[in-house]
């Protein structure tokens, strides 16, 4: 393993994505999306998204100099053309307006649409629970995973997330797949050598299968809990997908024409403004949220995120740990 400290991370993270063309304002979103996830110990959002990050650019499919074009839709509503770029910048572009028209409004929506997708959604839940707000974001990816009783791959992994703010504590925030795992995980177990558990994946005949690469090459990904995870996956295709006149998961998928590149498609976040939903009751009702909170950690349950925010504390006094390997790849970046 090489240990790296958290600004060699970030270093190390802008130097590769300068010398592949990046504009700095992709360059500076990026690394800074790549750091959070390392930093979190999140190791399949970390720094071995940059591997994936060249591909997708040397395959023609991510526009390394994209600019975000924000768009001001609706009284609630904000659209930001993402250009072919990746995902954080144009949520980045879109992030102050959000925050406006949810302060305004109560409740807004941002849209981001044509961009390519490589990043775990709390980092952006991080940014709205720092303003005070309530937040969910969703998306689709490439059509990956097969619905509960099938075996051809129709949904993406499509993340959700949901951030609740807690002043003087670290936000609750979930993200996770509809998918059983995230797809980042499965590439890390064929990347070690490593058997994936039962449940996580299917041949191509739609029988049960251990085996990382057969699962991603010739066989689908399965959603979580079943026929509810299914119907998760399809909310979000819809809300996600057509609802903001952006791909579905088959669609990107169809788009790669056999790259393997990242996902193309859209994002919808939404921000909720507890103060107008709730006036001078505020503090009461977050008060009860408060309580909710602790009668779950007082039964030595864990709140979602602890173990990021315990691996953050980590990461910062100590740096970071990461294979051998993926070090020597992303300094062959370099080269």
């Amino acid at each position: 393993m090489a240990r790296l400290s958290l600004n060699e991370i970030e270093q190390l993270s802008q130097d590769i994505l300068q010398r592949h063309g990046f504009s700095p304002a992709q360059v500076q979103a990026v690394a800074d999306t790549v750091v959070a996830g390392q930093r979190d110990e999140c190791h399949s959002h970390g720094l071995y998204r940059l591997l994936g990050c060249i591909d997708t650019l040397k395959a023609g499919k991510v526009v390394p100099n994209a600019k975000p074009v924000p768009h001001d839709r609706a009284p609630a509503i904000v659209l930001v053309d993402a250009g072919g770029g990746f995902a954080p910048l144009a949520f980045r572009t879109g992030l102050p307006l959000l925050i406006d028209k949810a302060s305004q409004q109560g409740l807004a929506a941002l849209m981001i649409n044509h961009c390519v997708h490589f990043s775990a959604l709390w980092v952006e839940i991080e940014q709205l629970t720092e303003a005070g707000l309530v937040a969910l974001a969703c998306n689709p990816s490439h059509a990956w995973v097969a619905p509960a009783g099938g075996r051809l791959p129709v949904f993406g992994t499509n993340p959700i997330a949901f951030g609740w703010p807690r002043p003087g504590k670290a936000p609750y925030i979930f993200d996770f797949a509809t998918s059983a795992i995230a797809r980042g995980d499965i590439e890390l177990h064929r990347r070690d050598g490593v058997p994936i558990p039962t449940g996580w994946g299917v041949d191509g005949e739609g029988r049960a299968s251990n085996d990382a690469a057969t699962v991603l090459d010739k066989g689908a990904m399965l959603p979580f809990g079943g026929h509810k995870g299914s119907a998760l996956a399809t909310m979000i295709e819809l809300i996600a997908g057509p609802m903001i006149d952006d791909f579905t998961s088959a669609e990107s998928l169809e788009w790669d024409a056999g790259c393997q590149a990242l996902p193309y498609h859209g994002e919808l976040i939404l921000a909720f403004d507890p103060r107008r939903f709730l006036g001078d009751r505020t503090e009461s009702s977050l008060q009860r949220a408060e309580m909710l909170f602790d009668s779950i950690a007082e039964q030595g349950a864990r709140l979602p995120s602890q173990r990021r925010y315990q691996a953050r504390m980590r990461s910062q006094a100590e740096g970071v740990e990461i294979p051998d390997a993926l070090h020597e790849d992303l300094k062959a970046l370099l080269r």
